[in-house]
């Protein structure tokens, strides 16, 4: 099912004293050439013996580096994700000192990590060909990296609104801010022909994070003084009779009034 290679004299399927222990250039070249076979095929229609072509490697190398096809696919998902960064943006939330710094942190790295990577388009394949045809490794990814900036950022939210962290209008609002991120990401291909003038050079990313930041906290704030009951809406009495917004309206009411 995971079109594996035949087991031949190339590929006991297994480590072996015929063949040592790859190297770490070894295991860089495989995942190199993997990023690049996953991004063009997908993980069930990519084969071990075209990514081993490609990294000038022994098709039991991935048997000794990654156990297996899904092991290679989950560490190239895992990078192309960024994992480190990951990691990092982790340790940035928690030095957070308000939920407006955390999320203005979170906007601001995210964006930098996903939109200033060098090669955005394999990255982005690899993703398209996952959401399309979801593997089992899109869980352990999903625990590793996306569930724990998830849960401070609902928390962060939700203390801006004064809801719950699992409050629905909680998830609403994480989700959009997450997803007014990721249109810079996952876009790019378009955004790249309909905004050619739009180069996402780190300046610019630097302003489209503050606008993001900026944006989203304006409607947090907007929210949560809805939800105290602190906003009001100051409605003029009605009187009857509309007003006149420019000269013409004026000029049509004093004429009715001088022929009544």
């Amino acid at each position: 099912m995971f079109n594996m290679p035949r087991r031949d004299h190339h590929n006991t399927g297994s480590p072996s004293e015929s063949h040592p222990p790859p190297s770490a250039d070894t295991r860089q070249k495989l995942l190199e050439a993997a990023a690049q076979v996953f991004a063009e095929c997908g993980f069930y229609s990519a084969t071990i013996r075209e990514i081993c072509r490609r990294a000038g490697a022994n098709v039991a190398a991935v048997n000794y580096t990654f156990g297996d096809k899904v092991g290679l696919y989950t560490e190239v998902l895992r990078q192309s994700m960024r994992a480190p960064e990951t990691a990092q943006l982790i340790t940035a939330l928690d030095a957070a000192a308000s939920p407006e710094e955390l999320i203005r942190t979170l906007i601001h790295l995210r964006l930098l990590h996903l939109c200033g990577r060098k090669k955005p388009d394999q990255a982005f394949r690899i993703m398209m060909h996952e959401f399309s045809q979801p593997t089992p490794a899109m869980a352990r990814v999903i625990d590793e990296g996306m569930r724990p900036i998830s849960r401070r950022l609902l928390q962060a939210v939700g203390e801006l609104l004064g809801l719950p962290p699992d409050h629905e209008k909680t998830r609403l609002c994480s989700n959009s801010i997450i997803g007014q991120v990721l249109f810079y990401a996952f876009s790019q291909p378009v955004l790249s022909r309909l905004q050619p003038e739009l180069k996402l050079t780190p300046e610019q990313l630097e302003r489209i994070a503050a606008h993001i930041a900026d944006f989203s906290l304006a409607y947090l704030k907007h929210a949560a003084a809805k939800q105290n009951g602190a906003l009001q809406i100051d409605i003029p009495p009605q009187t009857g009779t509309l007003v006149p917004q420019n000269r013409r309206t004026r000029q049509r009411a004093r004429l009715r009034e001088h022929t009544q």
